[in-house]
């Protein structure tokens, strides 16, 4: 087995790579530094699955063991239209939230990202185009873009790439932003995007 990857490498990190497994019930996906090529998979970080048949939407991230838990993301309330995600480190510990914006999200997917003692920042869709086309048709997988900023300044980025499977690369722009929340948000575009 692999070991885990040194836990000051990942909170240094600038780049992630979330790659979704092929499932047919329930979402799961390998987080890693880039390899050499800074596009692929390299290093692993954790293993990610939405837990099955939970009254609130829950997602947990654990070691690539698949056994230890690290963190998690969790709906507020049942109903998740518009619905508050909780950030929290395995011991219960605030991270951060994320939630979509109702009204915002009706053109383009827009996000609003919280941790404490930072300014909020929001993500939006890069492309009108991409994201009115994406409305439109649910065949052909198209690659969306997010960028993150707070007050103009770039903050996150996620863009999907084009493989066969789901994967993102994740792009931390300041080192103030928790790579647990910037992990969590990534898995989240793919996960509940289309709710």
């Amino acid at each position: 087995m692999t070991p885990p990857v040194d836990p000051n490498r990942v909170a240094a990190a600038e780049r992630f790579v979330i790659a979704q497994r092929f499932t047919a019930l329930v979402n799961r996906y390998d987080v890693s530094l880039p390899a050499s090529d800074g596009l692929s998979p390299g290093e692993p970080v954790c293993f990610v699955e939405q837990k099955r048949l939970a009254f609130k939407e829950q997602v947990d991230f654990r070691l690539p063991d698949g056994q230890t838990s690290l963190f998690r993301f969790k709906a507020r309330s049942v109903v998740d239209l518009g619905a508050t995600y909780d950030v929290t480190a395995a011991d219960g510990t605030p991270i951060g939230t994320f939630k979509k914006e109702g009204m915002k999200s009706l053109l383009r997917s827009t996000w609003r990202l919280s941790q404490p003692g930072q300014p909020d920042v929001i993500g939006q869709e890069r492309s009108m185009p991409i994201a009115l086309l994406r409305r439109a048709q649910d065949l052909i997988p198209l690659p969306f873009h997010f960028d993150f900023d707070a007050n103009g300044q770039p903050i996150l980025t996620v863009e999907r790439q084009r493989t066969l499977r789901d994967r993102y690369l994740v792009l931390i722009h300041v080192p103030g932003l928790d790579r647990r929340l910037a992990i969590a948000m990534g898995v989240a575009l793919d996960a509940l995007q289309q709710r």
